[in-house]
């Protein structure tokens, strides 16, 4: 089980100000492409914009953005016009570049602060306040989750040792620290390699550092793959669509009455160039909206001949058929139909298995309702049928 650093007593301190420095000082070469990582897109923005706008709205102020020497245009044109932000020109190490932003915060003398690397963009804002929490009785917080996959050490390609778990942990960033004392902990910096992060700097000059419980929406940025495969995320939750159809149809003597595919015995049917199933027609209407592909009249106009009573369940398939061809899969439709007679309850289940049926889907899925207009305009009236339909896809 995970020990995180318990909450503090409410009468441990008060975390007043706050600080943040968010490293963007690399060149992402693994990340590829023509900009630093930190400047590409994710999620329709610049990385390094979710972070910082992440710290503003967890109230850090100021935020101090190491970046590349000559990339300040870029950094700016990222981040907008935002008061609160300044940059430093980072070093030549994650480590230089941490001390030349805590250099220049040294004159606002914040009591507290958070550095956070940009490659890092989902940052919740519990993790945040985990961490500022944990401040109240340690100089120093990081927040991690723990290793849950088995662990070994390899040389040559081969496994050569098991690895306990026990008492290991994934390190995440934002680091939080009293800001003095990491400040003279970096600047007193005296190992020979390059620290792994700032923990490791605080450890060295004796601060203590509490684990904070961290998140898996915190992982890191590194490779080309990681910014292909979240945009391609983005896209697919961008890429729901909804379309919506109506239709209405008088109602006459001498026809056969169809709804949702259905065949109700009525002394009226639905007048129309087809079997005139208004339920199916909205449907399809909602569908062939959802995909920007025109109307039912657009693929089966009234002047062609061949859809003379012709059945509705093929309008349905087609316009199935062109949702599958666009990369799209229906999530859901919701049917409504509106009519004083006949009684819509007693069919309704059959309605949803036929809508189901063509449309190769969960019968769960489907639904279809009922209502009136008690008794006002032409449904009211008994003179026709109408119905809504309303359809969502999701990209595949």
């Amino acid at each position: 089980m995970v020990a995180f650093s318990p909450p503090s007593p409410a009468n441990a301190g008060v975390v007043d100000v706050v600080a943040a420095v968010v490293v963007a000082a690399g060149k992402g070469v693994r990340a590829g492409g023509s900009v630093p990582k930190q400047f590409a897109m994710w999620r329709g923005k610049p990385l390094l914009a979710h972070s910082v706008q992440a710290l503003i709205a967890a109230g850090a102020a100021p935020i101090i953005v190491a970046i590349p020497e000559g990339f300040e245009p870029m950094a700016r044109a990222a981040l907008g016009d935002l008061p609160l932000v300044r940059f430093v020109h980072g070093g030549a190490t994650r480590q230089a570049s941490v001390l030349a932003a805590l250099e220049a915060l040294a004159g606002d003398a914040p009591r507290h602060v958070l550095i956070h690397d940009a490659a890092r963009p989902d940052l919740p804002e519990a993790v945040i306040s985990g961490l500022l929490a944990a401040l109240k009785s340690h100089p120093g917080a990081i927040p991690v989750l723990p290793v849950v996959d088995s662990v070994v050490r390899g040389s040559d390609g081969l496994r050569r040792a098991h690895v306990e778990r026990d008492g290991l942990f994934r390190v995440q960033t934002p680091q939080a620290f009293h800001f003095d004392a990491i400040l003279t902990a970096h600047r007193g910096w005296s190992g020979a390699a390059e620290a792994g992060d700032d923990a490791a700097v605080a450890e060295a000059a004796g601060l203590a550092v509490a684990l904070v419980e961290g998140h898996e929406r915190l992982r890191k940025i590194t490779f080309a793959t990681d910014l292909e495969e979240e945009n391609a995320v983005s896209e697919r939750a961008l890429s729901v669509r909804t379309g919506m159809g109506f239709d209405v149809h008088r109602l006459v003597a001498g026809e056969e009455l169809w709804l949702c595919g259905v065949r109700i015995d009525h002394p009226l049917g639905l007048s129309g160039h087809s079997d005139a199933d208004v339920a199916i027609h909205a449907l399809v209407d909602a569908l062939l909206g959802a995909i920007g592909a025109g109307d039912i009249g657009d693929h089966f106009p009234p002047s062609d001949m061949r859809w003379k009573g012709a059945s509705s369940d093929r309008f349905l398939a087609h316009a199935a058929e062109l949702v599958r061809d666009s990369g799209h899969v229906i999530s859901n439709v919701d049917v409504t139909i509106i009519c004083e007679a006949p009684k819509i309850g007693p069919h309704k289940q059959a309605m949803r298995a036929r809508l189901a049926e063509v449309l190769g889907m969960a019968q769960e899925r489907v639904s279809v309702k009922a209502t009136t207009t008690e008794r006002l305009g032409t449904t009211g009236r008994g003179e026709g049928i109408a119905a809504q339909a309303i359809a969502t896809l999701i990209a595949v």
